[in-house]
Parts: C-alpha cells; structure tokens; sequence
C-alpha cells in the first residue's frame, strides 16, 4: 500500500494478503516474518482444519490443541516447505502427524501404521457410491440425519490408517493427489484404503440393520 506524503512516495508495512495464495503467503513469512501472512494463513484455515482435527480427535478441546499445535510447527518449520509444493498437503501433514502423537500419548485409540495392510471384508460396497471418486463431495445429502450418525458412528471404530483417508477425502473433500501428499503415501494406495473402509463400514453398518 502507497501514499504521497510531503510529494514523496512511501510505503506503509500494512499489506492487502486476502488475495494472496496460500503458497505466496508461506514464503513471505519465512522470507520476511510478516506476521500478517501467517495471520492470514491461519484465518484462511481456521475453520476447516478445525473441524478436520475435531471428527478424526473426536473432542473439542483436544482438537483446539493440535490445532494450536499445528500452526506452531508451521512456524518453527516454514524454512522446510519446498517451493514448489502446495501448502494445504503439507499442512494436513504436520496436522494429522499432531493428531496421531496425541493418540499415541493418551491412548484414546489403538494407533496403526498409516503403511499397514489390512485384509478387505468380500461384502459389497453399498456407500460406494457416495464415497469413491476421483473428487468426493464432502457433505452427507444423500443419506438422512440416523444414517449420518450411524456412518460417523462406524467410521470411528475404523482403523486409524482407514479413517485418515476417509476424513481428508469424504469429509473435507480433498483430491486423491492432495490427499496422498498429506499422508506421504502412493496415489493408489489412497483409492485401495478407500475401498477397504467402503468395505468395513457396510460391513460395520449391517450390524445395525
């Protein structure tokens, strides 16, 4: 932002970032420590990040935490992201990475290796249809307010590795690609975990028919 002052041109530190990408806002942080670019980054993310931590944590005050968390390795790692790279994988890398040494620590959930197999249940994948893409929408319209909760439900008794695509993918509506960036894992490994979560919901599901 300019102004004429005394019939010299000067320059004010307060800069417009609404229209800045995400990755133009990272690496003026790190180039400049503007604060405002990674204030606008966090407001950018505030929301959907959040609601992210808070369905894969399942609590309000856990997620806030990694939340917090999250934004404070960004901080002390922006010198790590790549030029090049896009910044939402990686900071559902760092995210996700939180969420599961927060598991780990308080033991709320059994913690599998995100590079762990898992034999496929051989039912038929009834909620294919709503959760296998190429891009996912994230809102649950095709199914009535019981269902939603039955599938919330059941998608939380999943492995840790299972839920993880499911969150990134079904719930926040990330591509395959962002999200096997996220995770540090293989493209098609992405559609394979899909279609074994597919496969253990229905099967998880029919029990309560």
């Amino acid at each position: 932002m300019y102004c004429s002052v005394a019939g010299e041109t000067s320059r004010f530190s307060v800069i417009d970032f609404s229209q800045w990408t995400d990755e133009e806002l990272i690496l003026e942080y790190r180039t400049t420590q503007q604060r405002e670019a990674f204030e606008e980054l966090v407001k950018r993310y505030e929301r959907e990040l959040f609601n992210y931590l808070r369905h894969y944590l399942g609590s309000t005050e856990s997620a806030e935490d990694i939340f917090q968390a999250t934004f404070l390795q960004v901080l002390t790692k922006c010198d790590q992201f790549e030029e090049g790279r896009k910044f939402r994988p990686w900071l559902y890398r760092i995210a996700t990475n939180q969420a599961i040494d927060l598991c780990r620590k308080i033991k709320r959930y059994r913690v599998v290796s995100i590079d762990e197999t898992c034999d496929a249940n051989p039912d038929s994948a009834k909620l294919s249809d709503l959760l296998i893409g190429d891009e996912i929408d994230p809102a649950l319209n095709s199914i009535n307010g019981e269902q939603t909760i039955q599938v919330r439900n059941a998608v939380e008794r999943l492995p840790d590795f299972l839920r993880q695509v499911l969150y990134m993918v079904y719930f926040q509506g990330m591509s395959y690609r962002d999200a096997a960036e996220s995770l540090g894992i293989p493209f098609g490994t992405i559609k394979s975990r899909l279609n074994i979560a597919v496969k253990k919901l229905n099967y998880l599901l029919a029990d309560n028919v």
